[in-house]
């Protein structure tokens, strides 16, 4: 092609187009380049897009951001598609900026934010502040909501906590009045705890008072978070304050906050009025629960009222949460409860004149004190009511994951969220662990990374490496790949097992870009799998076809396990071979054997055993004359295959030889292998040699198997050998074999054809006897072959017998009957056996349907046949060609042909048609009627479907618009015709030839004789008579004696009136004294027709 030779952009950008669907990707950048030295701009958007999409599918990140700039550059807006699917992978693999970057973009741009997706908007915000830009994440919203993106409480919630991070409260606050968007109450409590950690409770009260004016709504929660921070500090005041606040609003106050106000007033010597607390709780409905009880416990043994914790004991109990000892002091439990030592704690009596270590005095007035360490002592008692006061969630979620309470330490998560309380990094890791090591939470860690991305990616590799394995194991793939590329992004050791898994995982997702690049990945980091994880390996990559990566990950092995060599054969072959590349493993052995690697029986029985798969016997039968001539026997299980096999290829030779030497073998599988010669005599029909080894088994001891029994039983009842079949049933009764069900169908297949019925009621009553199991298949067989031969009698005997027995026909039963019926002419018994099954919730089969509503078309039962077909519309049962062309011919016999249409286009509009849907039939049937707007509509309905008509359903369509004078619509249907290599008729060809020519459209009724030479088409004496009169009727003779002239040629002689017309036209013509040429035409014309001139006479 010459240099300087320039295509049209639209031939570039089809180009392109076309490179970019077959993958071609470098060489679309290629072509832009050259479009660009030649000073083309290529304004394609989509092919852009398609290039990116085409990179992103590859994980060329960088080539796709670099196209991407490239469209942009040149004010190209890009496809939707094009930008989800970028954000999306620039979410997922982390890149930050470039999220932002291509987001912030596309909403400057002003595409619509629901066009964009609001999770792809959700997801960057989420990035971005796991980032600590929330100054960016922020913009970014507040340009999203002004082309109508609402946040989701995520996001706000997301960039508050960004906020609280930072202490940045004012410029919190200045967010939701700038987004007119109140935060909902997980993050307005997640903000009021925060407040309360770093400034306390009355300046996160005042907080919530503004947000209240902006639209906040706080929940119990939100002043149980007060309640415990103000009893935290000491102060009691402002905790009553907020707790009469949760009343006034009629909110009913949380356990926790209960709890709170009860460890304040302890620590504040209020033990006085602990008790009023706890009516009004249980007044109130809440359930003291163990802390509470804790709390009671260490405020009364503080204020030294142990007879009132004494009294908590028997209640404790009562409720389970501690377990009864009678013997044991109840103030020696009061002590273990609360983590102290009872032994190391006495209460004693002060006997001292003057009462000098007396604490207290009980009842009796009796001067008391305790013999302990009081520092400890208080300490303890004081860290149980200050702990109680705020719960610590990480902690309790902890303890929950080191009992094992998985469930419930992710009941506690959901919990902590609510009291605005986050997971620290160890406590996460930890749960996390256990969720994966329990193969049924895994799926609740995938929905914990997703609430808290920003610790996701400060998990240690052990944990990281766990969470992918486990992802992989339960099917979670794609959340296991992202992790994958998290670790990747920053260089955490990944182990091997975690390789061999997310590759697995891949395969089953069909995504080999991504695995050849794994599996690159995987080799650079010195991976090479275990063996049993080889196995599953080798098996997803051949799914996958990826033939190459197998055989390098064979070299590998190979090349890194030398002393297991063999075994590394063995399962690559194994998996080759089952999984149909047994010639791939074949060169492999080859290649194997040239590099003088010796290999074993097993190895080559993997190959047979492919190859027998791929029905490659000569191939199999030339490795197994290797084999034997290397002193190699096949595996058993190969032999039996192959034995048969080699009968059929008439080598019974090499087939006694493999049975003796297997047999010589082990002398215990002679009968394995005898059955297999057995069944290639009879596959080969030498059945006296078959009938011969069967008798030396007998006398040598070995009982025939049932395949055997059952393969001599089937060529017996070919050969319709009654006697013989008889003896067979015996001796399989006599070894207890029984009689298979496939066997049985034959015989009773056999007994009914002959006439035997008898003596098929009585091999039933003999197969129930043997198995009740299958008692209605025996039923059902002897029904099918019972009305396949007529005998109704015997079918009404059996129906009788069923119904006293109590078995209940199946859908078989029920498909069998109305089938049969219907062949038996019994078209009512047929309809009843259909109306009975379907009102029994039974999908009766297509043939059924099929059966009875022919037949009722058939009588001209119409209405009956209707009522049939509006059932199968309520049902969605699709109406198949012969059952639509029946309704429709019987529609149209009784004069309805808008009905018929009606019914036609109903099937069209619901869905109802077959795939392979036929209406050749119809299509000729409508054509008689004229309808020829109908009859478009099948031939399109057809076509759809990937069904071509038949020449006759063109041929009609043509012809029926040549009859209607609609030569461009019987034009246009004759060129799709030929199209689609389908040939038309010799009427159809008249008929358009005569059409034109009766129009005076000569030079179109040319052409068509013309195609009909090229296509081999002989036109007839009719077509050139139209042509030829057509010509004559425009005074154009001279084409007049050239076609009289071929259609002498073709063998035609013209008749005397063409003869007599053309002549008298000549005659008549000004120019027939001067003109030589007309004379020599008359000359021509007679001489053709077997005049000859006064010249030659005499």
């Amino acid at each position: 092609m010459d240099k300087d030779f320039k295509h049209l952009t639209p031939s570039c950008e089809v180009m392109a187009s076309m490179l970019v669907h077959v993958g071609m990707l470098r060489e679309v950048e290629l072509l832009l380049l050259g479009m660009e030295n030649q000073g083309i701009t290529f304004h394609s958007a989509v092919t852009f897009g398609n290039l990116v999409g085409g990179y992103l599918g590859r994980g060329e990140t960088g080539r796709a951001f670099f196209v991407y700039n490239q469209m942009r550059g040149q004010g190209l807006i890009p496809p939707l598609s094009c930008c989800s699917a970028l954000l999306h992978h620039l979410v997922r693999i982390r890149e930050t900026q470039l999220a932002f970057r291509v987001c912030l973009d596309m909403v400057e741009i002003g595409i619509n934010a629901s066009d964009l997706g609001k999770s792809s908007v959700d997801n960057i915000v989420r990035l971005l502040c796991s980032e600590g830009m929330i100054q960016e994440a922020r913009n970014l919203v507040k340009k999203a909501m002004a082309l109508g993106f609402e946040p989701s409480s995520l996001v706000i919630y997301e960039i508050a906590c960004g906020y609280c991070e930072n202490k940045d409260f004012e410029d919190l606050l200045g967010f939701f009045v700038q987004m007119k968007c109140p935060p909902d109450v997980l993050t307005g409590n997640s903000i009021i705890n925060t407040i309360c950690s770093y400034f306390g409770a009355e300046r996160a009260d005042f907080f919530r008072q503004k947000l209240e004016q902006l639209g906040f709504q706080p929940n119990e929660i939100t002043f149980g978070v007060l309640i415990g921070w103000s009893c935290h500090v000491g102060n009691l005041r402002n905790a009553v304050t907020y707790w009469s606040e949760t009343l006034s609003r009629g909110l009913k106050p949380h356990i926790c906050s209960y709890n709170s106000l009860i460890s304040g007033m302890f620590m504040q010597g209020m033990w006085e009025h602990v008790q009023a607390v706890l009516d009004e709780m249980v007044d109130r409905g809440t359930t003291p629960n163990l802390t509470t009880f804790r709390i009671l416990l260490a405020g009364y043994c503080k204020a030294r009222r142990f007879d009132e914790a004494k009294n908590m004991i028997p209640e404790m109990v009562n409720r389970g949460f501690i377990e009864s000892s009678s013997p044991e002091d109840p103030l020696s439990k009061v002590f273990t409860v609360l983590g102290l030592n009872p032994s190391a704690v006495r209460l004693k009596r002060d006997n001292d004149v003057g009462f000098l270590k007396t604490e207290f005095f009980d009842t009796l007035g009796n001067g008391l004190y305790l013999d302990t360490d009081l520092d400890e002592y208080e300490k303890r008692v004081n860290d149980v009511l200050q702990e109680s006061t705020i719960i610590d969630y990480n902690s309790v979620v902890m303890k929950e994951c080191s009992d094992g309470n998985y469930s419930a330490a992710v009941g506690l998560v959901n919990e902590m969220v609510q009291w605005g309380q986050g997971l620290s990094l160890s406590v996460f890791s930890a749960l996390l662990n256990g969720l994966c090591t329990s193969r049924l939470h895994v799926r609740a860690s995938a929905y914990l990374l997703d609430q808290v991305p920003k610790l996701t990616n400060q998990l240690d590799q052990e944990t990281l490496n766990l969470l992918v394995q486990a992802y992989c194991k339960k099917g979670l793939t794609y959340k296991g790949s992202i992790l994958f590329d998290g670790m990747q992004q920053r260089n955490l050791t990944i182990h091997g097992k975690t390789f061999s898994l997310l590759i697995k995982g891949l395969c089953k997702m069909k995504n080999n870009q991504k695995i050849i690049d794994l599996l690159a990945m995987a080799q650079q980091s010195k991976w090479l799998p275990e063996l049993e994880d080889c196995k599953a390996l080798v098996e997803c990559l051949c799914h996958q076809n990826m033939l190459k990566e197998v055989l390098k990950l064979f070299e590998s092995m190979m090349v890194a396990n030398t002393h297991l060599r063999l075994e590394i054969c063995h399962v690559f072959l194994e998996k080759l071979c089952v999984l149909g590349f047994a010639g791939i493993s074949h060169v492999l052995v080859e290649k194997l054997l040239l590099q003088g690697f010796a290999l074993d029986h097993i190895a080559y029985s993997h190959l047979l055993r492919g190859f027998c798969k791929e029905k490659r016997f000569s191939v199999a039968f030339t490795i197994l004359d290797s084999m034997l001539t290397n002193n190699l026997v096949p595996c058993l299980d190969v032999s039996v295959i192959l034995i048969p096999q080699l009968c059929r290829a008439a080598r019974f030779e090499k087939a006694i030889a493999l049975k003796n030497i297997v047999s010589a073998e082990q002398s215990k599988l002679s009968s394995s292998v005898n059955s297999a010669l057995v069944k290639g005599y009879f596959l080969t029909r030498k059945i006296e040699e078959a009938v011969n080894l069967v008798q030396d088994m007998m006398w040598g001891g070995q009982v025939p198997d049932a395949e055997i029994y059952d393969i001599m039983f089937q060529e017996n009842c070919r050969v319709k050998n009654f006697t013989k079949v008889r003896e067979l049933v015996g001796a399989k009764i006599r070894n207890n074999l029984g009689l298979p069900i496939s066997s049985y169908r034959n015989w009773v297949r056999l007994m009914c054809a002959d006439g035997r019925f008898l003596s098929a009621l009585r091999l039933k009553d003999f197969m129930l006897g043997q198995s009740g199991s299958h008692g209605l298949i025996v039923y059902n067989i002897l029904l099918f072959y019972l009305l396949s031969n007529g005998n109704l009698v015997l079918v009404t005997e059996l129906l009788n017998e069923l119904q006293k027995k109590g078995l209940l026909l199946d859908e078989v039963s029920y498909n069998f009957l109305v089938y049969g019926f219907s062949q038996c002419k019994e078209v009512s018994t047929s309809v009843h056996y259909l109306s009975t099954m379907i009102s029994k919730g039974l999908r009766p089969s297509n043939r059924s349907l099929r059966t009875v509503l022919c037949s009722l078309c058939e009588l001209g039962v119409l209405k009956e046949a209707l009522e049939l077909s509006r059932e199968m519309h309520a049902r969605d049962w699709i109406h198949g060609s012969l059952v639509q062309n029946s309704l429709v011919e019987c529609l149209v016999s009784h004069g309805q042909l808008q009905e018929a249409e009606d019914f036609l286009d109903r099937m069209v509009r619901k869905g109802q048609i077959h795939d392979s849907i036929n209406y050749n039939y119809l299509i000729r049937l409508f054509c008689q009627y004229g309808r020829l707007n109908k009859v478009v509509d099948l031939l399109n309905v057809m076509l759809k479907k990937g069904n071509i008509p038949n020449s006759a359903s063109y041929d009609s369509i043509i012809q029926s618009f040549c009859a209607c004078n609609k030569m461009d619509q019987a034009m246009t249907f004759q060129t799709e015709m030929l199209d689609r290599d389908l040939k038309p008729s010799i009427k159809t060809w008249n008929m358009l030839v005569h059409k034109f020519c009766q129009d005076g459209q000569s030079a179109e009724a040319e052409r068509l004789l013309i195609s009909m030479v090229q296509l081999g088409v002989t036109p007839t004496r009719e077509i050139y008579y139209s042509l030829i009169n057509c010509h004559r009727y425009e005074n154009n003779l001279r084409k007049a004696s050239e076609l009289v002239q071929v259609m002498q040629r073709n063998g035609y002689e013209p008749d005397f009136d063409m003869h007599w017309s053309l002549i008298s036209k000549l005659s008549h013509s000004n120019d027939k004294d001067k003109d030589s040429s007309s004379k020599g035409f008359l000359s021509r014309l007679l001489s053709g027709s077997g005049f000859t001139s006064k010249s030659k006479l005499g």
